[in-house]
Formats: structure tokens, C-alpha cells, sequence
């Protein structure tokens, strides 16, 4: 399959994307990943302590980088306007309490989102492109999509062809993206590589910068619904390909880690990778986001601790 270089592509990447043979040769020429040396690295950074007025910040700052999730069959237009409601205000006992970053759904409850979360700012994300296996035709992926978009989604968190990546037809899964990126509009673009079935970092690695180079706003670890989701080791590779993608472009993208990140320990140590592995650029909602249904709460309760030196348990917290 020919690759169409999307309008408007980095120069640098251009030749690369003008032919499959030339888009694999780029891909492969990326270098291997130590994995050895990822792994290690990211252990390191988990052991940072972090004092308590960064731990609230912190806290804050995770919060308002959620996307709170619901992607079930049994999801209803009361539970997803329980959800917005939520996300507008995740402690309405605390005016100081951020909002969350937005709420993600399937298209067809992306209209329900739309009304229940009005003017407040939050986001409405809809995951699309036949989520989450990817295994439909481009027409039905785009209609996905369209659906999306015309019913007023902000962000659309599409999932790439892995029977396709690692068969090593790229042309065919830059060319999706490419044309998700077209129906997506002034949405903002989510790529999900869904890491747990890529089995390596070099694989990983290739993904993103093919995601990146199509045009994904954003690179995104995982569904949540394969195991392993995100892991921070996962993440470090998608982070220095957003960093090097920077460097080499001038062009900023972000990351989303999704996927059993369930406490605010975990989220903490998560932002210390952003940190130290992209850059302190990118702590902030536009360019990193927890996709989560349960992080939310622990934050919660890590806020009150904080904050009051008494911890609660979860019946403290308002029902969703």
C-alpha cells in the first residue's frame, strides 16, 4: 500500500513517509531500546521521595490530567452524566478542587457528555476506530469517528491496527491514522498502540514515532482492556519519542497512560517520569493524561489526608 505523506508533515519526515519501503527503513533505523537500562532508570525515579506541599501539588496537578473513564456495555446516559457531574466537581465540598481534564466515552453517549458538562471546561473524549480491537474497515473507522465528532466529541482516542503493525504493513496503519486525523477535525487526535500487544520497546518505540509522524496529537499507552496496560517503563518510551519528535520537528505532542493506574502513589511516581524523562513542559493536562475510572478516588482521599491529616475511606467520597 502507497503511504500519503500527511499535509502539512515535519520536512524531516517527509521522505520517510513517501513509501512503505521508506517508512520501515526510518522505523527500523530508530535504534534498539536498552531495556536494561530503561528498566533500571525507571526504577530509580519510583524511589524519589517527594515532600508534602509537591505531594499536594502533585495531586492537583493529577487530578486536572484525568480522563475518567466509563467503557462498558452496561454504560447508561444517568451513569455518564453521574460521571460529568463528578468531573466537574470531584469534591464539591472544595471549591479549590481542579476539575478533571475530560470524560471519555463511547460515541454514541458522546452527546449526553456534550449537555451534562456544559461550559465547565471539561473535556468530552470518545474512543472510535472500531475500539478496541481496531479490526474493522477504514470506512466503518471513519464513520466511528465522524459519529464522534458530529455529536461534539473534543478528543477522539483512536486505537491502531496491531494485526497490521506487527505484520509490518506501517503504510496501511499511517495511512488510518492519517485519515483519523482528517475526520477528526479541530478534535484533538489520541493514538492509542495498545503497548501489551507490541511484546517489545522497540516495537513500542516504532509505533510511536509512526503515530506521531501521521499526525497523532497524542500517543496513548493502552485500552484498558488488554493486560499489561500502562506500565511507567512503557511510558519512558513514549515520552522520549515525544521529547525527540520535539527536538527534531519543533512540534509538541503528548502522552496518555491508560490502564491500571489505580493509586495516587502510581500517579505521583508518573509525574516524576514526565518530569525527568520529557521534561517539566510536559506536566501539563494538554500534553499528559491519566486515562482512569478508579485513580480518581484514591486522589481524592489523598487530597483530604493531605490536607487534614486525617485519612478517609471511600464511603467519604460522593457517589459517582
Amino acid at each position: 500500500m502507497s503511504v500519503t505523506a500527511r499535509q502539512g508533515a515535519p520536512p524531516e519526515l517527509l521522505e520517510a513517509t513517501r513509501s512503505e519501503a521508506a517508512l520501515r527503513s526510518f522505523l527500523h533505523g530508530l535504534g534498539g531500546v536498552d531495556a536494561v537500562g530503561l528498566e533500571t532508570r525507571v526504577a530509580g525515579l519510583a524511589t524519589r521521595s517527594i515532600k508534602k506541599d509537591a505531594k499536594l501539588a502533585g495531586i492537583d496537578l493529577a487530578i486536572a490530567m484525568v480522563d475518567l473513564t466509563t467503557l462498558e456495555g452496561q454504560d447508561t446516559p444517568g451513569k455518564v452524566r453521574a460521571l460529568c457531574a463528578k468531573g466537574i466537581h470531584p469534591d464539591p465540598g472544595d471549591d479549590d478542587c481542579p476539575s478533571v481534564a475530560a470524560i471519555c466515552v463511547y460515541p454514541d453517549l458522546v452527546a449526553t457528555a456534550v449537555e451534562a458538562l456544559g461550559d465547565s471546561g471539561v473535556g468530552v473524549a470518545a474512543v472510535a476506530t472500531a475500539f478496541p480491537a481496531g479490526r474493522s474497515s477504514l470506512e466503518v473507522k471513519i464513520a466511528d469517528t465522524t459519529l464522534a465528532v458530529e455529536a461534539g466529541a473534543s478528543e477522539v482516542d483512536m486505537v491502531i491496527d496491531r494485526g497490521a503493525f506487527l505484520s509490518g504493513r506501517y503504510g496501511q496503519v499511517f495511512d488510518e491514522i492519517v485519515a483519523a486525523r482528517e475526520a477528526s477535525g479541530n478534535a484533538k487526535l489520541k493514538v492509542i498502540l495498545e503497548t501489551g500487544e507490541l511484546a517489545t520497546y522497540d516495537n513500542v518505540r516504532r509505533a510511536s514515532w509512526l503515530a506521531l509522524a501521521a499526525g497523532g496529537d497524542v500517543i496513548k499507552t493502552s485500552t484498558g482492556k488488554v493486560s499489561p496496560a500502562a506500565t511507567r517503563p512503557v511510558t519512558a518510551v513514549l515520552l522520549q519519542a515525544v521529547r525527540d519528535f520535539a527536538r527534531l520537528t519543533g512540534e509538541v505532542r503528548g502522552v496518555k497512560a491508560a490502564g491500571g493506574i489505580r493509586t495516587s502513589k502510581d500517579a505521583l511516581r508518573y509525574l516524576v517520569l514526565v518530569q525527568e524523562v520529557a521534561g517539566p513542559g510536559w506536566l501539563t493536562p494538554d500534553l499528559f493524561r491519566f486515562g482512569a475510572s478508579s485513580l480518581l478516588d484514591d486522589l481524592l482521599l489523598q487530597r483530604t489526608s493531605q490536607r487534614t491529616g486525617r485519612y478517609h475511606s471511600a464511603d467519604y467520597l460522593p457517589m459517582a
